[in-house]
């Protein structure tokens, strides 16, 4: 899995070098940053079911829309598998947290989903939509540390840039 650590470790090894001493700084950003990335993680996976009902919810309330014949969300089983997409989504976020890197994201999530969506006419931007939702719905102090907050975000945000 694609971690800070690993990337770098792999890119020093390709271009048949060292790791740098800026390569070296990177690795001990990403561990000083470790806790705030675990407080996240815990704080999301102690409230992932209401993290990912407001998220649907909040997509379909601005896409109302979806629910209409022939929409994504035109029956009770389409609308699961959105809040079901929604859940695997936030438990990808939860494992880049944990693993410091984007690599869940990238393998598990990333590759492919556009044209998954285009061929299922799923339209990227609901999940866009949720999941700006969820960031912006984030309140600090309240649900996490000012430091956890920034890696919760930079998380999400990634997510979103990568599915716009």
């Amino acid at each position: 899995m694609k971690s800070v650590i690993t990337t770098i470790i792999s890119a020093a090894d390709a271009a048949g070098r060292f790791p740098s001493s800026s390569d070296l700084e990177s690795v001990q950003g990403n561990i000083q940053r470790s806790a705030a990335r675990l407080e996240a993680a815990e704080k999301l996976a102690s409230n992932h079911e209401a993290v990912v009902k407001e998220a649907g919810d909040a997509c379909f309330s601005k896409y109302s829309y979806l629910k209409n014949s022939g929409e994504a969300g035109d029956s009770q089983e389409k609308i699961s598998k959105c809040y079901r997409d929604l859940d695997h989504y936030m438990r990808l976020i939860n494992y880049s947290l944990v693993v410091g890197g984007t690599g869940p994201v990238d393998e598990w999530g990333i590759a492919g989903a556009r044209e998954v969506y285009r061929t299922l006419n799923l339209p990227s931007s609901s999940y866009v939509a949720a999941f700006a939702f969820t960031r912006d719905r984030l309140c600090v102090p309240r649900d996490m540390s000012a430091q956890a907050g920034v890696e919760y975000v930079a998380a999400l945000d990634y997510l979103i840039n990568s599915l716009s």
